[in-house]
């Protein structure tokens, strides 16, 4: 049986984190889509694996949580309705927690946007800490018992809640706009957040590098994933990747390194070592 070097199997991971398509992958490296399949749930496996081993005791000072949509296999409106409610079928909603200093993404979570999902979320983000922070969210209300549940009263909690209004321009235009936002406010939920720190532009604005990085995250295109499974291991390879291999233009280091987890800049050889 034929088998990839690793200088092949860094290059397919280097096209997928850069936003290719696992097919348009198989047609530039040369190889199977099987193989490209396999090499990412390969890849992805051994990411979560380092990733949930190593970035653990993190002396962070703020952090930021948000979800970014996606969806599986089709819209949430085709879901058959003996189908409603099937994880890996309709909306997918990542969840993501950034280091607002370093920029390191603390943990992620593939599910639902419900309580269920929050408290897991939340749980494993306190169990990445050793210290006391201040956390900032969106308005979710699954946030207020989750981050209760895992972080009792050591914490400084504080929740940026946007007002939206409807999108603008004509009728036929607005189907794929944002909806405007008109304001925003900053509430306290527990401890002693400092107000002007209440934030989640760096949660955000990660988001979109999450989109630009995995063709899954994509708007209008037929890139989606079509297996939950895929789609979780391909979140895995991207925050090993944007953790430890992909300079911050900012930072001019890794997130990783600005963090203290790592000493170095990785390669995508090292990657797919792993």
């Amino acid at each position: 049986m034929n088998r990839l070097s690793n200088q092949e199997r860094a290059k397919i991971i280097g096209c997928l984190v850069e936003g290719n398509s696992m097919r348009s992958t198989s047609r530039m490296m040369d190889v199977s889509i099987n193989t490209v399949t396999k090499l990412l749930v390969d890849a992805g496996t051994a990411c979560a694996v380092y990733h949930d081993a190593n970035i653990r005791n993190l002396a962070s000072k703020r952090v930021e949580c948000d979800e970014a949509w996606c969806f599986c296999a089709m819209k949430e409106k085709n879901v058959p309705a003996e189908m409603k409610g099937v994880l890996g079928l309709g909306d997918v909603y990542t969840w993501v927690a950034i280091d607002s200093n370093s920029k390191l993404a603390i943990s992620w979570l593939v599910g639902r946007r419900d309580a269920q999902y929050a408290h897991a979320f939340m749980y494993d983000v306190a169990a990445r800490l050793s210290n006391r922070v201040q956390l900032s969210t969106d308005g979710h209300h699954c946030y207020l018992e989750a981050v209760e549940a895992a972080f009792g009263c050591e914490i400084d909690y504080g929740m940026l809640i946007k007002v939206f209004g409807a999108p603008l321009g004509k009728e036929s235009d607005r189907r794929y706009s944002p909806a405007e936002c008109t304001g925003t406010s900053k509430r306290r939920v527990s401890g002693n957040p400092d107000q002007k720190n209440i934030s989640t532009a760096f949660v955000e604005r990660q988001n979109l590098s999450m989109r630009m990085g995995m063709r899954r995250f994509t708007r209008l295109t037929n890139g989606f994933s079509k297996k939950i499974e895929n789609l979780e291991h391909a979140v895995a390879l991207h925050y090993m990747h944007y953790n430890f291999a992909r300079i911050h233009k900012t930072l001019r280091i890794t997130p990783a390194m600005a963090a203290g987890v790592s000493d170095h800049v990785w390669s995508l050889e090292e990657i797919a070592a792993l």
